[in-house]
């Protein structure tokens, strides 16, 4: 059974943000149940404008940030500026493919959303 393109791409950007969640040692059951809102919200959204769909791996990742964000505070943290004061890493491009994890203080791209893991493990 294939799945269609749009739920190919929710599927694909569930995966890739639990993966870093997962990397972060923050994949609780409640920080799951915003992955799954924020995939349910962007189903209607990638819906509605199914030209969208290789936006929302990067929308789902912000969504979950916003999240956390919320209940449990800044997530992910950055890795390149440790001796700094703890800052979240931000989602680039806002709207657009190919997102990452980058530092916006450092001026640099931590990570492609996914990956955070190889760069949390050095």
């Amino acid at each position: 059974m294939e799945l269609n393109p749009l739920e190919q791409a929710l599927h694909t950007a569930r995966a890739l943000v639990m993966a870093d969640l997962v990397a972060g040692d923050v994949a609780e059951a409640d920080v799951v149940s915003f992955v799954e809102d924020a995939v349910t919200h962007r189903r209607w959204w990638v819906e509605q404008w199914p030209e969208g769909a290789e936006f929302v791996t990067g929308l789902i990742a912000q969504d979950v940030q916003d999240a956390l964000l919320e209940k449990y505070g800044r997530w992910p943290l950055c890795p390149a500026c440790a001796e700094d004061e703890p800052h979240a890493l931000d989602v680039e491009p806002e709207l657009g493919p190919d997102p990452h994890w980058v530092c916006v203080k450092a001026a640099v791209a931590v990570a492609p959303v996914g990956a955070l893991g190889e760069v949390l493990r050095r």
